[in-house]
């Protein structure tokens, strides 16, 4: 194979650029870094718009921006944040409780 050719295989895949394939987000900030700014945003700006009629649903917040999603899963929030905000560094928080997914069993009684 001649080199251009090489080079034209190694820049398309199935008739699209390779570099639309293997976009790849990386976080920039660490763990606790994470933690303390999206703790902070939903606290203090977003929790009051969103907690009405939403509970249980999911918030991707962006750490750098404020800019926020609501979906009924974690992959649909983050999807839509990502189309407003292509670089977002989301953080995620299920609204109304203290965890987004909980591990370990749960009470089969139900409450009052």
């Amino acid at each position: 194979m001649s080199g251009d050719r090489l080079l034209s295989a190694l820049r398309y895949t199935w008739g699209i650029p390779r570099l639309a394939l293997m976009t790849a987000r990386y976080p920039r900030y660490s763990k606790a870094e994470f933690v303390r700014r999206g703790t902070e945003l939903y606290e203090t700006q977003i929790r009051s718009q969103v907690e009405a009629g939403n509970r249980g649903k999911l918030v991707a917040i962006d750490i750098e921006t404020g800019a926020f999603e609501v979906a009924d899963t974690a992959i649909a929030a983050c999807d839509r944040l990502y189309e407003q905000h292509p670089d977002a560094q989301p953080w995620v928080i299920r609204i109304g409780h203290d965890a987004v997914y909980r591990f370990g069993s749960r009470s089969l009684k139900r409450s009052p």
